[in-house]
């Protein structure tokens, strides 16, 4: 592994990329962080069982795109949202007619938020759709597969290839300076201390305990697995 103020790098085969992946996530949480950006780059780190052209492509395109929307994140879609506005809209007809002028200005008010909202509802999934594409089939045979958050910056790309295999550089930035010389200091005790290191793979116990009338045992899982 190479430190530098980029970043921890590492350049290797796939399996070196996935330890790689796995000691920061294990330092990050051996120096104390439980939030829910450290669990977004636990999951789009790269694991043993995938391959970056599909999964970790997959992954990267997905936590790349636009975020969701009010109205989306209320579980509306954009023609819920007009048939809304068109409802408040009516609303404030009446009103007027009632000469209740506070109630109409109020429900006009809604109705311009409800259209807004489905504006921006539809404007996003547009993006969404176009993003993925041009991610998919343009980015990705430019530039490595990428995770960013407010926890980490991450990038892996395939450097080369050859008859005995691929090579990767991936390199993880831990963001906030002080946490970085934490993770730091536990990475150098794991290149010290530990003499060897069990990449993770991913378990497949159901049928075997189906096949001998067992119930599957817990999974073992989690970053003390993979040290001995």
């Amino acid at each position: 592994m190479e430190e530098s103020i980029s970043g921890f790098k590492m350049r290797g085969d796939w399996g070196d990329v996935v330890e790689h992946g796995e000691r920061i996530s294990l330092a990050l949480r051996e120096v104390g962080v439980d939030e829910d950006a450290y669990y977004e780059f636990d999951e789009w780190r790269p694991k043993t069982h995938e391959r970056i052209d599909e999964d970790v492509s997959e992954k990267t395109a997905a936590q790349a795109s636009v975020d969701e929307g009010e109205g989306e994140r209320a579980g509306q879609s954009p023609g819920d949202d007009l048939q809304t506005a068109g409802e408040k809209l009516t609303e404030s007809y009446e009103q007027v007619e009632e000469n209740d002028t506070e109630s109409a200005r109020e429900s006009w008010g809604e109705s311009i938020e409800h259209v807004a909202r489905a504006a921006d509802s539809a404007s996003r999934k547009a993006i969404r759709k176009v993003e993925d594409a041009v991610y998919r089939n343009v980015m990705t045979q430019m530039a490595p597969y990428y995770f960013d958050n407010e926890l980490v910056s991450a990038n892996i790309q395939e450097v080369a290839r050859a008859e005995d295999g691929e090579t990767f550089v991936f390199e993880v930035n831990v963001n906030d300076d002080e946490l970085k010389g934490k993770v730091s200091e536990v990475l150098d005790e794991y290149e010290s201390e530990i003499d060897r290191w069990h990449v993770e793979t991913e378990k497949r116990t159901d049928d075997v305990a189906a096949a001998e009338g067992v119930e599957p045992p817990a999974e073992e899982g989690g970053p003390d697995s993979t040290t001995t």
